[in-house]
């Protein structure tokens, strides 16, 4: 679960929800350089045109068919399309994808008949083409796909990739086109194919945000433990004696990987599908549980009544802090933490907090005849209504009530940023000094991903330490993916690795 802080707009120079260091579930995303589920245009590494038409002949089209359907069967279910739609749904782009993805596991396959799609091109064609290519098609059939994380890219040249799965030390490859699209710390599925030239990547490469690709990590696990007692009830069904023990420890990674191949393009394209529906906006709540549903109440000031009478009597209301005469913050009881637990599963909880990190529960507004109440969620505005009631008695009427869902307000114009009045140099300078300010702060502060503990807590114990470098990866791959020349994009985090002392740990 991920919790949304930000300052209250009137206790901070700036606000980071103004900088969108984390954009709002279902905001618009800049692909080229947020590649989440969607396809990253790669280099041809080599011409197999020829394979490619072996596939279509009718000794083998029935084979992709089915190939195919394993890759797509679950993805396509659960977004209640068929195969033919994904085209329609996500782009050709998207569709040649998981048709490489079906096409290139068919080639590292040995079917059931004994029967191999590349050692059967090879033999009866491989004449035609180079040596090369030979050796490419040679290196797919002995390929297994796997879940990387990417690093030291040379954009337009090549980057490294660490086997997630399988482990061991990453491996640089050439990948021109790819390079360019992909930022650090990103995670991909795809083949690593050693060549002579050098190792390269295959033809089909599927980004991965972090979360679907834990998810995929899990499933991977599972299977891994799972199996060997599958096939031993099979065994012994059959009278040959063995057990789990024995056939576990003949799973080995590349064997869990080959038979899991379509798991992984259906993990792809399920989160594809689920951002082109809409479905994987996850549920927001306020600190108290509740789902967001920001609601203002408009109490209109009775006849005769001043405004210094509505400033008197808030005055009264030990949760209300004024700002400026017309401006209050409503905060909560002093030390109340919000309510992030765990058993929220996928909610994010979002909130707002004061310098001093007192939860501000809304705010309220005296402007002209009326005086605002406004609050994230209905059972936090009623909550308002009934303190304010006393104080207020005798001198606003009853309130119009107004809501917007998070729809409507994903579905609004976001207006322009008011011009700050500094000049575009320092402008960027207290951004930065913002950003700085912030991370030194974090650096203190209890983190959910962290199980409730600081950053520098957590990294005092090995297991604390990991994640510590989850977090830290993922605040650099977020910081990577801004538009170039965006200086939140270009901070550098090299300090916190050093601060916390895991910099060793950033491979």
């Amino acid at each position: 679960m991920l919790s949304i802080a930000c300052r209250s707009s009137l206790g901070a120079r700036i606000s980071l929800a103004s900088l969108n260091l984390l954009p709002l579930p279902g905001a618009p995303v800049d692909h080229q350089r947020s590649p989440g589920s969607k396809a990253v245009t790669l280099s041809t590494p080599h011409g197999i045109a020829g394979l490619i038409a072996w596939a279509k002949r009718e000794d083998w089209r029935n084979a992709l068919s089915e190939f195919l359907d394993r890759h797509t069967a679950k993805a396509c279910a659960a977004a209640g399309t068929d195969r033919q739609e994904i085209a329609d749904v996500l782009g050709d782009d998207a569709a040649t994808v998981v048709w490489g993805a079906a096409f290139e596991d068919l080639i590292a396959t040995d079917l059931p008949d004994g029967r191999n799609l590349a050692d059967d091109y090879l033999r009866r064609r491989g004449w035609k083409e180079g040596a090369s290519t030979r050796e490419y098609i040679a290196g797919l059939r002995r390929s297994t796909i796997s879940l990387y994380e990417v690093g030291g890219l040379v954009p337009g040249e090549s980057m490294q990739l660490r086997d997630l799965v399988r482990g061991g030390d990453p491996v640089r490859v050439s990948e021109k086109l790819g390079s360019q699209g992909l930022r650090q710390w990103d995670r991909v599925a795809t083949r690593v194919i050693p060549l002579r030239e050098g190792a390269i990547i295959s033809g089909t490469l599927m980004p991965f945000d972090h979360d679907t690709s834990e998810a995929v990590l899990a499933s991977l696990r599972k299977a891994g433990t799972k199996a060997p007692r599958e096939f031993a009830k099979v065994a012994q069904a059959f009278g040959i004696e063995t057990d789990a023990k024995t056939l576990a420890g003949m799973m080995t990674p590349d064997l869990l990987l080959a038979g899991a191949t379509f798991m992984v393009t259906n993990f792809w394209l399920d989160a594809a599908l689920q951002a082109a529906q809409g479905r994987n906006r996850p549920d927001l709540v306020n600190s108290e549980g509740d789902p967001l549903d920001f609601t203002t109440l408009h109490f209109p000031l009775l006849a005769g009544v001043k405004s210094e009478q509505i400033r008197t009597a808030l005055a009264a209301v030990p949760a209300l802090q004024q700002e400026n005469p017309g401006f209050w913050n409503w905060l909560d009881a002093p030390g109340v933490k919000p309510q992030t637990s765990a058993r929220r599963g996928k909610a994010q909880t979002f909130f707002s907090t004061m310098e001093d990190g007192s939860l501000v529960l809304g705010t309220l507004a005296l402007n002209g005849r009326r005086l605002f109440l406004e609050a994230n969620s209905t059972a936090r505005a009623e909550r308002g209504r009934a303190m304010l009631k006393p104080a207020l008695s005798g001198l606003v009427g009853p309130p119009l009530i107004e809501r917007t869902d998070l729809e409507q307000m994903l579905a609004a114009e976001r207006p322009p940023p008011e011009p700050s009045g500094l000049s575009p140099n320092d402008e960027r300078a207290l951004i930065r000094q913002t950003l700085e300010d912030h991370y030194r702060n974090i650096i203190d502060q209890p983190i959910p991903s962290l199980g409730g503990k600081t950053p520098r807590a957590a990294a005092k114990s090995p297991k604390g330490r990991e994640k510590v470098v989850a977090w830290l990866k993922t605040l650099e791959n977020h910081s990577a993916k801004r538009p170039a020349g965006d200086p939140i994009g270009e901070y550098d985090f090299g300090w916190m690795w050093r601060e916390l002392g895991v910099e060793g740990l950033r491979h």
